[in-house]
């Protein structure tokens, strides 16, 4: 099941536009302090590198993920999760409705 809502947030109202706006986010803080992004990817082939292990979570639409040392690209569509390691990279791939996603940091 998809992240419907994220209560007491702070959202930082400046977007992060990378790959000439084909994926803006927003920056949020939660209670906790823990730190995630919610944004969308338009229909592209876009390679991310990673500081923190990340957690991607789709919540609409889909995509296809090729992770760093991997030669096979998996699915993932809303309600479903992918992890990426610290310190690695990986490719999406959006064809069609755009991917709409939470990255949980660690």
């Amino acid at each position: 099941m998809s992240t419907t809502q994220l209560d007491g947030v702070t959202v930082k109202t400046q977007a992060n536009v990378y790959f000439d706006g084909k994926c803006i986010s927003h920056s949020l803080t939660l209670p906790d302090g823990s730190k995630k992004s919610i944004g969308v990817i338009l229909p592209a082939t876009l390679t991310f590198n990673t500081g923190a292990a990340e957690v991607m979570e789709c919540v609409g639409g889909a995509c296809e993920y090729l992770l760093a040392g991997s030669n096979t690209w998996l699915p993932s569509q809303a309600g479903e999760r992918f992890a990426v390691p610290a310190q690695s990279s990986f490719q999406i791939r959006v064809s069609g409705q755009p991917y709409h996603y939470i990255c949980h940091f660690a």
